[in-house]
């Protein structure tokens, strides 16, 4: 094991290391079928040595020897690499969430339940036949002027940002198609946070059948009217009337808090098959709930969220809008690994090849977690004021017998503004809207001409 990783492992979380051991990966070979010889590049060494080079900002294939300290070239490792099955990677990614799952059990609990975190976003990679085919690109690029782009769906735990589980699919898939993947890593009582995204009758029947909680904005479709009594339109009903919301009042909660039924629409959704759908309740109950979300110099926005946590007194409405506020740092998670470690475009031209890059991030980016943990609780903070910055700097650079430093601590703003806009210019270079090929040949043609 390189001594820099090896470092972070032992003096920050040792169980960490025990679920990412040679022993581990050599069994993760075994059941793949995986036969290799021992030499240099061997399965343990490729997996950390990968490791080494995310660390480093994926950085390019010929400083991965100078990383190492070890003698071989470029091409060794790139087929090597290459050689060392998909399912080897997911067993040591999995292998490291198992060692991390029981700091998930003790610390940041939401009034006892475990709380993840749930939200999608997109990366980008080489323009190649085989990740065209496979990931597609979006539908404003012209053929050849593009790149494909992947979706990716993420789970992380909302008190110490730990990634459980991250998926790939194409860009133009619903986010939805993939989230079913995500369940099997939830338990009973726990509770998912999702935007508006993932609030469907669906979702949330899938989620009741797992006996995980779950707290969505309700979609900008679905109409919720918190009239005691109201009229409302059944799914089944010949001729509904417009604006009647299609859940049936049961009972007030309060004001603007209620339990209400929601049926089973005639509709299945294009992610679950026909068996998956049939298999679902006519119905749940669930509540839905508003607040408003009033900040000095701006104006009052209202939020409406729907759970199937029903219980009032233990569950009231404030504690759910600051439960629904910490949804926010899904996104910063995110950031953190596309901009910060460089995630936001892969270096791989196969499809196993930008898998692998994936699963390895995760490895990383759970990593950084356990240092920002381990200095959030030396130095008495929260963990999501430690920068992730500083603490993947003190991984590059940590040296064997060296102890954990104060970390930095970003100022607490929980109301802070910035645009989204850059100041610094772009070079003055043209957008490329035809094919590389057919622009060399204009320009061979005008070379021919002159």
């Amino acid at each position: 094991m390189h001594r820099r990783i090896d470092v972070a492992l032992r003096q920050i979380r040792q169980d960490v290391d025990l679920h990412l051991n040679k022993s581990v990966i050599t069994e993760a070979c075994k059941r793949a079928g995986h036969v290799w010889r021992e030499c240099l590049l061997t399965p343990f060494t490729i997996v950390h040595w990968f490791l080494l080079q995310v660390l480093h900002g994926n950085t390019a294939l010929t400083h991965v020897s100078l990383l190492a300290g070890r003698a071989f070239t470029a091409e060794a490792y790139c087929q090597a690499r290459a050689r060392l099955p998909l399912l080897v990677f997911k067993a040591a990614l999995r292998s490291v969430i198992k060692g991390l799952i029981p700091i998930t059990e003790q610390t940041s609990l939401w009034r006892g339940h475990r709380t993840f975190l749930l939200d999608g976003s997109s990366f980008s990679m080489p323009d190649t036949a085989e990740l065209r085919k496979q990931f597609g690109q979006p539908g404003n690029q012209a053929p050849g002027c593009g790149f494909p782009v992947a979706r990716i769906l993420a789970t992380f735990h909302a008190g110490t940002g730990l990634l459980l589980d991250i998926m790939a699919a194409p860009v133009r898939s619903h986010e939805m198609s993939r989230v079913d993947g995500i369940h099997p890593t939830l338990r009973r009582n726990d509770v998912l946070v999702g935007d508006r995204g993932f609030c469907s009758f669906a979702h949330l029947a899938l989620l009741l059948g797992r006996g995980v909680h779950a707290v969505f904005r309700v979609h900008q479709k679905q109409i919720v009217d918190f009239t005691p009594n109201r009229p409302y339109t059944h799914p089944n009903d010949a001729k509904g009337v417009a604006g009647r919301p299609r859940s049936r009042w049961l009972r007030p909660l309060g004001t603007l808090d209620q339990v209400v039924e929601w049926f089973k629409p005639r509709e299945r959704p294009h992610w679950m098959s026909h068996e998956q759908y049939k298999a679902l309740p006519e119905s749940i109950v669930v509540r839905e709930l508003r607040y408003t979300v009033a900040c000095p110099g701006f104006r009052m926005r209202s939020v409406t969220l729907v759970t199937t946590l029903l219980e009032a007194e233990l569950y009231p409405v404030a504690a759910l809008a600051q439960l629904y506020r910490t949804r926010w740092r899904v996104e910063q998670n995110l950031r953190d690994m596309k901009q910060t470690m460089k995630m936001d475009v892969s270096r791989s031209h196969t499809v196993d090849g930008v898998l692998k890059e994936l699963t390895v991030y995760a490895i990383v980016y759970n990593l950084v977690c356990v240092v920002i943990g381990e200095a959030a609780r030396r130095q008495a903070v929260d963990a999501e004021r430690i920068s992730f910055t500083d603490a993947l700097r003190w991984l590059l650079d940590a040296k064997p017998g060296t102890d954990l430093p104060e970390l930095i601590v970003n100022p607490s703003r929980p109301d802070r503004v910035e645009p989204r806009v850059r100041k610094r210019r772009p070079k003055e270079y043209p957008v490329m809207k035809k094919p590389r090929r057919e622009l060399r040949k204009k320009l061979l043609s005008q070379r021919l001409a002159a």
